[in-house]
């Protein structure tokens, strides 16, 4: 199977290697997938997990469709690939894991709720996206760190604040709790960070790694 891959953001490329042997190629922007077209033949998957938002203007729908009518399989995740799929999987593309979802039943609306700031040389995420932030505070909130009251006003502190700023320790920092809970937050954030853009990340290649065993047999 020739599968090519859009990530390295929310997992690193020798991550997603030790899932699966592919082609991997930095977050997609607009006009990749049309030379990726281009340029290659017998292109059997695209994933599309990473996309630029902001830097540069984002993937389109168009060139997305262009692969899908060529007979190409279309996976879309975690990031910019969650939000083509939720807009495109009634054309065909495919939509995996927990963002996809949320992004099909409304729950979130903007790429700003998966915008993060990165390092365009290293791709190194230099800010927590606001549907991970979202995530992580509702299991704070599950295991009795924080109240719901608390949860709230955390995410409308970080729903104002420009993706760049933001992070665990300065919207807990902007928060109007005493210095003890802010520091049984922090504790808390520390030990048990996850982020499900990587999780999501992951399920993507998977099941593209399932593709390639499902038609191998």
């Amino acid at each position: 199977m020739n599968a090519y891959i859009f990530t390295g953001l929310s997992v690193s490329f020798d991550d997603a290697k030790k899932i699966l042997d592919a082609n991997y190629l930095p977050p997609v922007k607009r006009g990749d997938i049309d030379n990726l077209l281009e340029n290659h033949e017998n292109i059997s998957v695209i994933a599309i997990i990473d996309g630029v938002f902001h830097q540069s203007p984002a993937v389109s729908h168009k060139e997305i469709l262009r692969a899908l009518k060529m007979g190409i399989t279309v996976v879309g995740g975690s990031s910019m690939g969650a939000l083509r799929a939720c807009e495109l999987y009634p054309y065909g593309m495919i939509g995996v894991g927990h963002i996809f979802e949320d992004y099909k039943n409304e729950i979130i609306e903007s790429d700003d709720d998966v915008a993060v700031a990165l390092n365009p040389d290293t791709l190194e995420q230099l800010s927590e996206s606001l549907i991970n932030i979202r995530y992580n505070l509702q299991e704070a909130c599950a295991n009795d760190i924080i109240s719901e009251e608390d949860m709230v006003e955390l995410l409308n502190i970080t729903k104002n604040v420009y993706y760049p700023k933001r992070t665990f320790k300065y919207i807990i920092g902007k928060s109007s709790f005493d210095e003890c809970k802010k520091k049984k937050l922090a504790k808390y954030i520390g030990e048990n960070h996850f982020d499900i853009k990587t999780l999501d990340a992951i399920s993507v290649i998977k099941y593209v790694k399932k593709l390639n065993e499902d038609n191998s047999d």
